[in-house]
């Protein structure tokens, strides 16, 4: 396990310098220069004062060494300074990173075991009325666009009932402390997490119904059936855990898609995430800071993956670890 596990590290640590790489051309392809939105925003928009900028953020060297710069940076850690921002990369990931890690993670937790347990309803009563009302449940939060329910939700449970805040990490001005202060982030959490992760929650729910299913077919379940247990102890220790396997997969693809979703819901509830900071830099030029967010948002995803890789065994112990 030791040793797979380091082989996964050293993998991951080659594709994290290509991403980063690919990402420092992808920006550099990309319409505007830093220096001249700074200067329009200054007020002096002249080609002396663009000059100066350029030569203070490195913006008029030769591309390759640009890049020669910014790798050598990242394999010491040292993620660039954010000329708008004017302060290192690194800090202001630093600052935004636990608030995107409560909001993906609860809204993950809420998509996995929601979508379970509907799933798993919706495979042992399939072709009733109790499966069609939980598929159609499902597909609704999957077609709506994310957005949209974030919109619906505000206008619905902070507008009309009062019963959630609509905005933010926290009260503004409160200073509210230990438990007060834990309850508070949990009330402006509750709105952003379940919409990101009923969008999630549906797919987990059809995955582990059609999973499900193709596993009660198996000779194995027909065996269980003929000692004599109980439906309940089949579906849940011979069915389910069988049928888990296709849904970590998919929990462990989704890992990389819930920060994309986080950047919409984090921009619609005001939630001060690295996905609004993103945001932020893209509208800003911000070279330094938007790089900065795709190296640590690819190194999450890589090691989600590997986290992935380790919960098949628990899954499932006849899974062997191999390079």
């Amino acid at each position: 396990m030791l040793s797979f596990i380091t082989q996964r590290v050293l993998k991951g640590v080659i594709v994290l310098l290509a991403i980063v790489v690919l990402n420092f051309f992808l920006i550099r392809l990309a319409p505007g220069d830093p220096a001249v939105v700074m200067a329009g925003e200054a007020g002096a928009s002249d080609q002396v004062f663009v000059k100066q900028l350029r030569e203070k953020f490195g913006l008029d060297k030769p591309l390759p060494e640009q890049l020669f710069i910014y790798v050598k940076g990242v394999i010491t850690l040292d993620l660039g300074f954010s000329f708008r921002q004017q302060a290192p990369v690194a800090k202001l990931i630093g600052e935004r990173l636990p608030a995107t890690l409560l909001l993906t993670l609860t809204a993950f937790a809420i998509s996995l075991m929601l979508g379970v347990l509907f799933g798993s309803f919706a495979a042992r009563f399939a072709g009733t009325f109790l499966d069609t009302a939980i598929t159609v449940f499902a597909l609704i939060f999957y077609a709506m666009p994310i957005f949209w329910v974030a919109l619906m939700g505000i206008l619905l449970f902070s507008v009309t009932m009062d019963w959630l805040p609509s905005f933010g990490y926290e009260t503004v001005g409160a200073n509210l402390t230990g438990p007060g202060h834990a309850v508070d982030v949990a009330k402006h959490l509750i709105m952003p997490a379940m919409t990101l992760g009923l969008f999630f929650m549906a797919t987990y729910t059809r995955m582990t119904r059609a999973s499900m299913l193709e596993v009660k077919r198996l000779d194995f379940v027909k065996t269980a059936r003929a000692k004599g247990l109980s439906d309940a102890v089949i579906q849940r220790r011979h069915v389910l855990r069988n049928a888990l396997l296709p849904v970590v997969t998919l929990a462990g693809v989704h890992s990389g898609t819930l920060i994309g979703g986080a950047v919409i819901t984090e921009t619609v509830f005001a939630w001060p995430g690295i996905g609004r900071l993103m945001y932020d830099a893209l509208l800003q030029r911000d070279y330094n800071l938007l790089l900065g967010v795709f190296v640590i948002c690819s190194a999450m995803v890589l090691i989600f993956n590997l986290i992935t890789d380790l919960v098949y065994r628990l899954v499932d112990p006849r899974i062997e670890f191999a390079s």
